[in-house]
């Protein structure tokens, strides 16, 4: 019997059609001969299983199954493809724990901390990973641009603590753009961060980890032409990712090394992916943990894993099985 697998997408925040292609992308890496697979897609409470064609049929959200051709279909397995939530911040992770259902990545704690972007970093932070300065300002909150200036300083990026894909992100270069941007990421999300600005190579380098291997993937060097690495870099294409980076082996094992001791100290599981910013002098500087990264066929970890000479179908049974050891 092949084990049915879930591949759960969609979600409530602005990143709802960049998690339905990361659900096409895992549809065609998993291997069929072995799994029976349905995209499940999510959106505020309407749960359905995406059929051929344009058949829906929806979920029954007692026990997370649905009905086809009246066989009753239960869930072995759910992988998380939702980028925001109620996917990337614990809430599902806590759902599918009540119903005893296994799925592809870290659980409640680690994925609700590593959603906060300002909380994952100061959590870090304390483990010696060097992050920029920052500050925080929750709904309601507001702050001079005088303090800015000062505790921060141009340019700076301000930007949603929560969500992803570059949504409501400006890189502040005058002190005019301070408050327009704070209310911009406000658009976003409920916590706002004004984050210092590094200058230097920004890289990407995923991982993995089974009861039996570490894997770290090649490290990807991101250049863009934009400002910053935004939402057209991403997704749009304006944007060179050369995988390997162009930087020297020992600092590649350093950020590797760095990878596989954050995904420790989360207590992460699956594929997650974790951003860096080098500055002078080779530090390195966390930008941020993504534990339920883009899985289109052009994302950056499908890229790591080509270059690292791996089979992404090997790569997905190893995440499916190691939860039924």
């Amino acid at each position: 019997m092949k084990r049915i697998i879930a591949i759960v997408a969609g979600g409530d925040t602005s990143e709802y059609h960049v998690s339905l292609r990361s659900a096409q992308g895992l549809y065609s890496f998993i291997d069929k001969e072995q799994y029976e697979l349905y995209i499940v897609v999510m959106h505020g409470l309407d749960w359905y299983v995406q059929l051929e064609g344009d058949q829906r049929v929806d979920i029954d959200r007692n026990d997370f199954s649905f009905t086809l051709d009246g066989r009753k279909v239960k869930f072995d397995f759910a992988y998380i493809t939702i980028h925001g939530t109620p996917g990337e911040d614990g809430h599902l992770q806590g759902y599918f724990d009540m119903l005893h259902i296994p799925y592809s990545c870290c659980g409640v704690l680690a994925a609700s901390l590593t959603y906060d972007k300002f909380a994952c970093n100061q959590y870090l932070k304390a483990f010696g990973i060097p992050v920029a300065e920052s500050i925080l300002l929750r709904a309601g909150q507001s702050i001079d641009d005088e303090r800015v200036l000062q505790d921060i300083g141009l340019p700076c990026f301000i930007k949603p603590s929560l969500g992803g894909s570059s949504f409501g992100v400006t890189k502040v270069k005058t002190r005019e753009q301070i408050q327009p941007a704070i209310a911009k990421a406000f658009a976003e999300a409920k916590e706002v961060v004004i984050e210092s600005f590094l200058d230097g190579t920004e890289i990407t380098c995923g991982c993995y980890k089974t009861s039996t291997k570490a894997v770290a993937f090649p490290i990807t060097e991101v250049v863009t032409s934009n400002e910053f690495f935004d939402y057209d870099a991403k997704y749009n294409g304006q944007v060179d990712e050369i995988t390997p980076a162009r930087i020297s082996d020992s600092l590649r094992d350093r950020v590797q090394q760095v990878t596989l001791a954050i995904y420790d100290i989360l207590g992460a599981y699956g594929i997650i992916r974790v951003d860096y910013i080098i500055t002078q002098g080779e530090k390195i500087n966390l930008l941020e943990v993504n534990t339920t990264p883009g899985m289109t066929a052009t994302s950056f970890i499908p890229q790591q894993v080509r270059a690292a000479g791996l089979d992404i179908k090997d790569v997905m049974t190893d995440i499916i099985e190691e939860k039924f050891k």
